[in-house]
């Protein structure tokens, strides 16, 4: 456990290299306000922050840098959840209350004006597409062996599919269908569809039970088809300094091809309201020089929502607009 005055001096060094990415140095932190420490005190405390695994020393400066472990200590125990300013809430406020029809919208939107507030790279998952309730399944008969499926579930999501068949189809059949599906599954989770099924059906419709197979096989790859991930603001990334280097560039682009460690960490079941993931922390050559900060609302159903930056990440600055954002969506103020 870290004292009173160490905390300050690793907090004061933290919020300097935010800011300047330069290695801090005692003499630079004796001159920031409230610290009303001596020189050589400070020397000794970021010796002893060094010695215990909280400060780094570069090779190329007598100054020092946060480790991830001084890092998790600052996002842990020490940063403030009000850094955002009133013209931040303002454009905030202004781009979530857009018009939209979807949760998808919405989830965009959200993604968008983070990026534009924080300046980094913003990624998405919707919400968990299973979980939504069903609230209307629809069958429209295209042609004599071509058929549409529309569910619309609880959130404003719509989902289609055409199904090809290799026998004909008749109107009554598709009625009956109509009928049946809602019948079962309307109130019920997406998840459901993939449940038995295909007994009750056969039971009631046994002449089209081949039709009945299909079509559930259709709506399964349907529902669980590869989850969609959103980006934005790639771009600003690449005008920070540790993105300069060649290898850090090179793995911020494989993490971008990749996406897999991302959507693991956004889609995990585990991950409620605002989680943090610093560097070697997340157990990935490709993020070891990088943060991933990620907000899934436990209420809401907007979906998670993550920033991927450098270890150097303005948490403080990143966690505010995630909570401003969160509390604006889940207290209904768009």
């Amino acid at each position: 456990m870290l004292d009173d005055r160490k905390k300050r001096i690793l907090q004061a060094i933290v919020d300097e290299y935010v800011s300047t990415a330069e290695p801090v140095s005692s003499s630079c932190i004796t001159k920031k306000k409230g610290l009303d420490y001596s020189s050589a005190t400070i020397r000794n405390e970021m010796s002893e922050l060094e010695k215990s695994g909280y400060l780094e020393k570069t090779h190329t400066s007598s100054g020092r840098i946060p480790s991830v472990k001084g890092y998790r200590l600052y996002v842990d125990e020490l940063l403030k959840e009000d850094n955002i300013s009133i013209d931040e809430i303002k454009f905030i406020k202004e781009k979530l209350q857009t018009k939209v029809n979807q949760i998808e919208d919405l989830m965009k939107i959200a993604t968008n004006t983070l990026s534009e507030v924080t300046h980094y790279t913003t990624v998405a998952i919707g919400p968990k597409v299973t979980k939504q309730i069903i609230q209307e399944i629809k069958f429209v008969l295209l042609g004599s062996r071509m058929l549409m499926v529309v569910i619309l579930t609880d959130t404003g999501m719509i989902k289609e599919t055409i199904i090809n068949f290799e026998e004909d189809v008749y109107e009554n059949q598709i009625q009956t269908i109509n009928l049946l599906f809602n019948k079962k599954l309307q109130g019920k989770p997406l998840e459901q569809i993939n449940e038995p099924l295909e007994e009750y059906f056969y039971n009631e419709m046994e002449s089209s039970a081949n039709m009945i197979k299909a079509i559930i096989d259709q709506l399964n790859k349907l529902i669980y088809e590869e989850t969609k991930l959103y980006l934005e603001g790639t771009n600003k990334s690449f005008d920070l300094p540790e993105l300069r280097k060649a290898e850090t560039a090179r793995n911020f682009i494989n993490i971008l091809e990749n996406k897999t460690e991302v959507v693991d960490l956004l889609d995990s079941e585990f991950a409620k309201d605002i989680n943090v993931y610093i560097g070697e922390e997340l157990d990935d050559e490709n993020l070891k020089d990088f943060s991933i900060i990620t907000l899934k609302g436990e209420d809401s159903e907007l979906g998670t929502i993550g920033i991927i930056g450098p270890k150097r990440m303005n948490y403080s600055k990143v966690i505010s607009v995630m909570r401003y954002i969160q509390n604006l969506i889940d207290q209904g103020g768009i």
